[in-house]
């Protein structure tokens, strides 16, 4: 009898081991899927309107969001392009500017894809998004972008912000976003990527 019982015993045992060797398996193949992925929205916005954009990207893709915050916000004499000594004209003739950012933290390593939004100000993104970038590790990391325009499109936007991020970050050329899209149209429009 203690033979039957100790065989029946021996069967569980090892039933149990081959079924949890099965399971960690299944886990350890499994990897990260798309569902599993975590993903951020980051902008700035300057006047409101790349802020619009972001908070629908960001209802369509029910994920996290983040504003840049320059530790001065712009006024709209800064913003004034038609005046050579205004802010952003000096910043963006100066391509190694960095304005300063807000203290606000975000803890980048928490996610896998960031969509990365901004207005375009003459052909590139504005200089504050290469002091995002080269504040955080984006190692590893899809970058997403989208932007804003009153007419232009990316121009040169990658090949500026390529030097601020790890090699190992891929960073990917979405599209102008104007006119509002509405959150329907951005969950097709990630999509893609």
């Amino acid at each position: 009898m203690k033979k039957i019982l100790l065989v029946i015993l021996l069967v569980f045992i090892v039933s149990g081991c081959f079924v949890y060797a099965i399971q960690s398996k299944q886990t350890v193949n499994k990897g990260v899927s798309d569902m599993d992925k975590k993903v951020l929205v980051a902008y700035f916005s300057a006047t409101g309107t790349t802020k619009k954009v972001a908070q629908n990207l960001s209802k369509a893709l029910n994920c996290d969001i983040y504003e840049i915050k320059p530790l001065q916000p712009y006024t709209s004499a800064d913003l004034d392009w038609t005046n050579s000594k205004s802010r952003s004209s000096v910043e963006m003739k100066d391509r190694k500017s960095r304005p300063e950012m807000t203290s606000d933290e975000i803890s980048i390593k928490d996610y896998d894809t960031i969509y990365l939004g901004f207005p375009i100000w003459w052909y590139v993104a504005p200089t504050i998004i290469n002091t995002f970038l080269e504040k955080h590790d984006f190692s590893n990391k899809k970058i997403v972008l989208f932007a804003t325009s009153g007419g232009s499109g990316f121009g040169k936007t990658i090949d500026n912000l390529k030097p601020s991020v790890s090699s190992s970050a891929v960073i990917v050329e979405g599209d102008i976003l104007n006119n509002n899209p509405s959150v329907d149209e951005l969950k097709k429009w990630a999509e893609k990527f």
